[in-house]
């Protein structure tokens, strides 16, 4: 026990022995005494204390002391009474009055009229019936006398330098008080005592001197030896260091910066589109019937401003309609309706990322490999697995030659970047044919799991763009990837900011490209 009493007194620094040596002379000295005879500021005492009591030498006592006192409003209510008061006493005589003339009956502003009708329920004082108060048989008792939180006013008004403690029959008038806004002032007074715990005795016991201890050391005192003679404090290289949380990328961004370089390094360029899409690149560009489902409020964000959004050139409109009603020139039939302009200029908030592939594919001339990220919205309730905004990642490829098969190649490079086997199965989606979906092997499972849809555009995409090349689309949801990656059970928590969860993830979880 010594020798471990010995190494904690050589760890000690000056100021934590300096506090103890007053402790030992005053046990009752308090810290602005100890800053006082030690010459050290109230900070340095208090960064001691806290650095002794961690380390079980003394005890730190905190104590709050409160005083109460009247706010400016607080005192005119006790010189004028509470709102509900004047209310009432113009009650007590009138009996009832109707709700639109109580501000002129009672002579208070609107703002306090509010507040005491609160008040006047509350306190069954009245009750309010067809827009008429009325003083109730408990109202006209008061009438004469003061209710509990007007002795409080009172009692307060009579000690203006405030009270610190409540007698038992003012308590709930207190509380009452309490609710209101801007009524009290609370002044905290906070104190500290320190007191000496065995092992802080048996320190004092064994005895030290204070001695200036060196904590750096200067080129002069190295070069001419004077390093010898100083005093240095030792420290425990066992001893814990404290957990340091170090900043770093949510891990959303993480695996959006990953997606973002393996698609950069296969070459693709990045398209960024904007969140408020009009109905015509959301879904007529993509051949989407325009009353298909998913345009129904049920799935969709419509905005009120703005309330629609211009429409491209007059050719593609054009081409787009005769797409929509007749086929055109792409070999299809169309979906037979009248397509209206006026529901194309919607505007909406966007569902998916595609329709920046195919505004991409309007505005460049292929060969194009493109890629995007960014979020998307639609109205989905709330669970462990939907949120109504989320991310989603599109690939696009637009070249002479492109197949069915460059799409398999392409898409089994990607996954492959991410470090998963995948495997393909057919397939519907309204604007791909052919389409299928992507599944990946999770070891941990045993299993295979979808994650993410892909397909060549559909002739009625493309023609009305003005593209006669063939092109390859697929995307995937960011979210659900990251709960893969992340092993986490639902969506939600990838937006709690639960920060226990944030600072225990490990800095890097992704896979090297």
């Amino acid at each position: 026990m010594s020798e471990d009493i010995k190494k904690t007194i050589n760890e000690l620094h000056i100021y934590e022995k300096k506090l103890l040596k007053e402790l030992e002379a005053n046990p009752n000295a308090t810290p602005e005494e100890i800053a006082e005879n030690t010459a050290m500021d109230i900070k340095s005492v208090m960064s001691a204390a806290g650095s002794l009591s961690s380390k079980g030498i003394i005890d730190v006592k905190k104590e709050v002391e409160e005083t109460y006192s009247l706010t400016d409003d607080g005192i005119k209510y006790a010189e004028e009474g509470l709102p509900e008061r004047k209310i009432l006493d113009v009650l007590a005589d009138k009996k009832k009055i109707a709700m639109k003339d109580l501000a002129d009956e009672t002579g208070i502003d609107k703002k306090d009229t509010n507040i005491g009708i609160g008040w006047l329920v509350r306190k069954k004082w009245a009750k309010i019936d067809k827009g008429i108060v009325n003083i109730t048989d408990f109202g006209k008792d008061f009438s004469s006398k003061n209710d509990i939180d007007e002795k409080v006013l009172n009692y307060l008004q009579s000690n203006a330098e405030g009270v610190k403690e409540f007698t038992d029959d003012l308590r709930d008038g207190f509380k009452n008080l309490g609710n209101r806004k801007n009524i009290l002032n609370v002044k905290k007074n906070t104190s500290h005592s320190f007191v000496v715990l065995p092992k802080g005795e048996s320190i004092l016991k064994e005895g030290f001197t204070i001695q200036k201890q060196a904590t750096q050391l200067t080129h002069k005192q190295l070069k001419e030896g004077q390093w010898k003679n100083l005093q240095y404090r030792p420290y425990d290289i066992n001893a814990e260091a404290p957990v340091v949380f170090a900043g770093k990328k949510h891990p959303l961004r993480v695996i959006i910066d990953e997606i973002r370089e393996i698609f950069l390094n296969m070459g693709f360029s990045e398209d960024n589109g904007s969140y408020v899409e009009s109905a015509f690149w959301n879904f007529d560009s993509l051949f989407q019937p325009q009353d298909h489902a998913a345009r129904e409020m049920q799935d969709t964000f419509y905005l009120k401003n703005p309330l629609t959004c211009d429409l491209p050139d007059d050719a593609l409109v054009k081409l787009t309609a005769e797409t929509h009603e007749t086929g055109a020139n792409t070999g299809s039939t169309g979906w037979k309706y009248d397509w209206s302009e006026d529901i194309a200029r919607q505007s909406v908030l966007r569902t998916h990322t595609t329709g920046i592939s195919t505004k991409h594919l309007y505005d460049f001339e292929p060969p194009i490999k493109m890629f995007s990220v960014g979020r998307v919205f639609r109205r989905e309730t709330f669970d462990y697995k939907h949120l109504p905004e989320f991310h989603q990642v599109e690939g696009l490829v637009c070249d002479e030659g492109i197949s069915y098969q460059n799409l398999l190649g392409t898409l089994k490079e990607f996954y492959k970047k991410l470090g998963f086997e995948v495997r393909f199965r057919p397939a519907y989606f309204p604007y791909t044919y052919l389409s299928t979906e992507t599944e990946i092997y999770l070891e941990e499972k045993e299993s295979w799991i979808e994650l993410g849809g892909a397909g060549m555009f559909r002739p009625e995409v493309l023609k009305p763009l003005g593209i006669n090349q063939p092109a390859l689309a697929f995307g995937l949801g960011i979210e659900r990837l990251a709960m893969i990656r992340y092993d986490v059970e639902d969506i939600r928590m990838l937006y709690k900011s639960d920060i226990k969860w944030l600072r225990e993830l490990p800095l890097d979880r992704g896979v090297e490209l």
